[in-house]
């Protein structure tokens, strides 16, 4: 995340050690690291909420196109039975007039 060297940690530490001390420098190092990694674990919790909800996002998508080709299916199914009807109305009529009196 943040870029920092070898030479940057050194002079953290020169410069805790002169304000905070060498007695208290072991405590604080404990405190800073436990809340270090208190902030990394929630900060790795709301990734993982993150990437949950826009894999949950791209499922209700792909679900919602699927509801969509399904009722396209649907009227394409209903339109050909329509024409297969017609087109039997249409035969059937043709052979009556075709057929002597």
């Amino acid at each position: 995340m943040f870029d920092v060297g070898f030479w940057e940690l050194i002079l953290i530490g020169l410069v805790s050690l002169l304000v905070i001390g060498p007695e208290r420098l072991p405590k604080a190092a404990r405190i800073a690291g436990f809340w270090v990694g208190k902030l990394r674990n929630t900060v790795a919790s709301v990734k993982a909420e993150i990437k949950q909800e826009l894999q949950a996002e791209e499922i209700r998508q792909v679900l919602k196109e699927q509801s969509a080709f399904d009722e396209i299916h649907k009227t394409l199914d209903e339109t050909k039975e329509a024409a297969h009807s017609i087109q039997s109305s249409i035969e059937s009529a043709s052979e009556e007039q075709s057929k002597p009196k």
